[in-house]
């Protein structure tokens, strides 16, 4: 749900009191943090690298936004890309992404 610290004017991302941009970007990216949970190895975890984002309808205060990602497709070099839709509660797209994550050793990227 849409809350007053998610919106433009609350994030400094423009000054009206819809869905921020920032704030939806931080929900797709969420959604591909759970959606490659699967593919990861012990130890490993995955770091966002590429986002390709479309916001295309604002999402006023209230208002429920739904945010999928599709399973992982395999890229070169141990990165994973994924599909991202965001819908409103008249499942009306909200927008639509690409991102991509790397899968990198947590301990060794953390060093």
């Amino acid at each position: 749900m849409v809350a007053e610290q998610d919106t433009a004017l609350a994030l400094g991302s423009g000054d009206v009191p819809v869905l921020a941009t920032p704030r939806l970007l931080a929900w797709m990216e969420a959604a591909t943090v759970d959606a490659a949970a699967g593919s990861l190895g012990p130890g490993q975890t995955s770091v966002g690298v590429r986002v390709n984002l479309s916001h295309l309808r604002p999402s006023p205060v209230g208002s429920t936004v739904q945010v999928v990602a599709s399973d992982p497709e395999p890229l070169e070099r141990g990165r994973l890309s994924f599909e991202v839709v965001a819908s409103d509660e008249s499942d009306r797209v909200v927008a639509t992404a690409t991102v991509d994550r790397a899968v990198v050793d947590r301990q060794r990227f953390l060093g």
